[in-house]
Parts: structure tokens; sequence; C-alpha cells
């Protein structure tokens, strides 16, 4: 009788026990602790699971230029529509050096089927990048992927503002915010002009105007005298002292 007493009580000690250890493992989430990500910022690095196996972003990327954009959950219609969509345009990056990372806020295990249905509804025949799973929420928090209501519920629940665009420069640089609500999809040929203009930026030294699309003629900055911009671009017009176009 002593004997079994004696266990239950030993049970119930450690059920405890596992209880409060379980407490402890639940992460808290501080806005104060919360990095800040503005354009040029260092992109964090992680290392996470994805459904391509355990995934170090600095370590994919290596010297390629990279879009890493997230999602709030598998199975959300939304999503669903933009993940084929940078599927079917996964070429278009690859010829830039642009490798495409996905993200959901649910186990990688789970976004194996959920990738079924994208190859289905895309009609693709292989969706051939890796998707994070994000279930702690912890990249989530790193890249400040919430709007304030959706902070307030990051430890519980479907969190609906995880739907941001980063692109990150071979030297590991945030060039691109986006955050969009959860009514709007994105815009993956928009992804990949930014990525045009950006790269022609860096190239070239000269800055885009509106609605600027490969081949287009592009703006010599105001830093640039007249005849610096001469000896770089040759020929140039003149729209206003500090408006100028030119080929690139």
């Amino acid at each position: 009788m002593f004997r079994s007493l004696l266990a239950v009580r030993q049970s119930g000690q450690q059920q405890r026990s596992m209880l409060r250890t379980s407490v402890r493992m639940i992460r808290t989430f501080k806005q104060e602790e919360q990095p800040r990500l503005r354009i040029n910022s260092a992109a964090p690095n992680f290392t996470a699971p994805s459904t391509q196996g355990q995934l170090n972003l600095h370590e994919y990327l290596g010297d390629s230029w990279g879009v890493f954009f997230s999602h709030p959950a598998d199975f959300t219609p939304v999503c669903t529509t933009e993940l084929g969509a940078f599927a079917k345009l996964k070429p278009e990056f690859e010829k830039r050096n642009v490798k495409l990372i996905g993200l959901s806020a649910e186990e990688a295990d789970k976004h194996q089927t959920w990738i079924k249905d994208i190859e289905e509804i895309s009609s693709l025949d292989k969706f051939s990048f890796p998707i994070i799973g994000d279930s702690s929420r912890e990249v989530a928090f790193l890249y400040d992927m919430v709007d304030e209501e959706g902070f307030k519920n990051l430890n519980k629940g479907i969190v609906a503002t995880i739907r941001s665009v980063y692109v990150i420069d071979p030297a590991k640089k945030v060039r691109l915010i986006i955050t969009y609500p959860a009514s709007v999809g994105r815009n993956s040929s928009e992804v990949l002009r930014v990525i045009d203009a950006l790269q022609k930026g860096d190239s070239k030294g000269v800055v885009t105007p509106i609605n600027w699309q490969p081949g287009e003629d592009v703006i010599i900055p105001p830093t640039v005298s007249d005849a610096d911009a001469k000896t770089k671009f040759g020929e140039f017009k003149t729209v206003k002292p500090y408006l100028r176009y030119t080929k690139a």
C-alpha cells in the first residue's frame, strides 16, 4: 500500500515537473527585443527545417540574391496561388542569380502535402524550391513579419499577417521589404521587376523611374555632375537639372 501511494506521489511530482518544464519552454515574444529590419539592414541568419531538409539561410544563398517570402499557414487560398506563381517564374529568377525561399508558420512535414495542391492548382510538374517550417514563429519574430494585432497572437493560432517579401543581395543586405495584408495577393512579376532594377542600379550606378522595365531609359543620380555623366554614360537627355535620362 505504501509503495502504491509513493508511486502515485512520484508520478504526480513527475507530471508537475514536466508541466513546469513545458511552461518554461513556451516562447514569450517581447516587442522591445524584436529586431527592426530596414533597407540595407543585414539579413538575420537562421537555421530551420524546410521541405528540403535543414536550411541555413546564408549558406543556402551563398553568393546569390534571394527572394524570401512568408505565409501564415498551409492550405490558405491566396498563399497557394502565390507559391505557384513564384514557382512558375523560378527559371526567370535563376537567370538573374536569384534563389527563392518560402516560409509558412507550420511544420515543414505538413508543407509536403500542401505542395501537392500547389502543383495541381498551378499545373506544375514539380515544385522545386524550399519552404521553411516556422511553427514556433521564431523566424516571423526575427524578421518582424506581423502587424500590431498579429504580434499579440504570435504564440497562438493563425497570425494572418505573416505575409512579407524580402529581397536580399549577395552581401546579405536587405534591399526591399514589402508586407501584404491577408486579403491582397502578391505580384510576382513586380518582385522580378524590382530585382532587375536593383541589379541595373548596382551594375551601372543609375536609378530607375516609375514603372521602369528592362530596356527603358534610366535616370542619372543628381550626385553625378554633367561632366562625369558625359564621361560615364555618353549621351544623356536633361529634362530638369536634377532629372537626366540616359541609356544603360
